[in-house]
Order: structure tokens, then sequence, then C-alpha cells
């Protein structure tokens, strides 16, 4: 892998998570480089973030075609621009994982893993989950994705405190903040190589002097 690597972005929604990974691009404190941005919703703010920074970018209809339908044509965009990773930054919608990119999809999911999770486990109802549960600690989680909702190795998490008087806006706040640090730390790690899988578990390389 180069130590720029290219990314295929997938987002569903606003941007946000896409709009953090291409400023960290830019100013070098991400290892790789967009070079596609995707997304399941027509007008996605996603991709006028896209072409406001002169990413290429596609709609790729999810309501009216299969899961596996779409996701091939989703992925034959990516093959076209020799994409080394596919980054799920809000993604929700169901993927089909092809084999040339197995190992290679990654997603950032607003809970600890495997905690408020799975289908249906989206946006604030995780958050509204987390505080109807009581807990004291929610988080993000970024994994390796397979065929399964919020499934895969794990590749790191990030904590935060779920506070007494927090709404989910709130801790959706706290939650986004946590996302945008793990989630290029994460694909800094990938790209450099420091990350391995070892079946459904991930193990960190330390590089060498």
């Amino acid at each position: 892998m180069t130590d720029r690597a290219r990314l295929a972005v997938w987002a569903s929604g606003s941007g946000t998570t896409l709009q953090n990974l291409i400023d960290r691009s830019r100013s070098g404190s991400l290892s790789a480089e967009i070079v596609l941005v995707l997304s399941d919703v027509e007008h996605a703010r996603a991709l006028q973030r896209a072409e406001e920074s002169g990413i290429a970018h596609h709609h790729v209809p999810w309501k009216n075609a299969s899961s596996a339908t779409a996701s091939m044509q989703a992925f034959e965009y990516c093959r076209r621009v020799n994409a080394d990773w596919v980054v799920l930054a809000g993604f929700l919608k169901k993927v089909v994982v092809p084999d040339d990119f197995a190992g290679r999809i990654i997603n950032v999911h607003p809970s600890l893993i495997p905690a408020f999770s799975g289908k249906g486990c989206y946006g604030h109802r995780v958050h509204e989950a987390a505080i109807a549960r009581g807990v004291t600690i929610s988080g993000c989680t970024v994994h390796f994705c397979d065929n399964e909702y919020d499934h895969g190795p794990i590749i790191l998490q990030q904590a935060v405190h779920v506070l007494p008087n927090d709404t989910p806006d709130t801790l959706a706040h706290r939650v986004q903040e946590a996302e945008r640090e793990a989630l290029p730390e994460a694909i800094n790690l990938l790209v450099k190589g420091q990350v391995r899988l070892r079946g459904n578990l991930v193990d960190r390389v330390t590089p060498l002097p």
C-alpha cells in the first residue's frame, strides 16, 4: 500500500464526517486522498461537498434495487478509480461485500459495538437507546465491514461519558467529536500497515524503527 492511499467514501446524509476527512487529507494529517464519494441519496449534502471539493461523485440508487445489485454498481465505481479502501461514513444501506474488497471496507458506528448496533440502529436511535438503557459510557467504533450490519473485526473504539442530563442531541455531539478523531486514526493505521486481521480480531503491528 502506498503512503498516500486512495479512499472511496460512501455517505447517506450531510457529509460532516466526509468533510472532516477532506479537511484532514488537505492538511496532511490523513495519509490518504479521497478520490470518490458515493451516496444512495440523490441530493445528499455529501455529494455537494464532494463537488465543492473537486472530488468525483455519484448517486447510486438503493431504494428500488436489491442490496446486491446496488452494491455491485457502487463497487464498480470504486474499481474504476482504483480505490484502496472504502470508508462508510454515515452510510445507512446494507452493503454486499465482493471478494476483491473483503478486508478493505471500514465503517464508523456511533456506539461501542456490540452495544446498540445492528439493523435499525443508526443515528439518533443509537443515542436514544443508550440514554433509555441508562448506560454511563457510550462512544464510537471503527470496524471492518462484512455482510452483516455493524459486524466485523473492531479496529478501534473511543469512549465518551453519558451524563445524567444528556439528551440524544448532546450525546450525539460528543460521540461525533470522538468519531472525528477515531476514523482518521483508524485510516492512518490501515494505510501505514499497522493493523492486521487475524480471524475476527485485529492485531496492532509495531512499526519498524
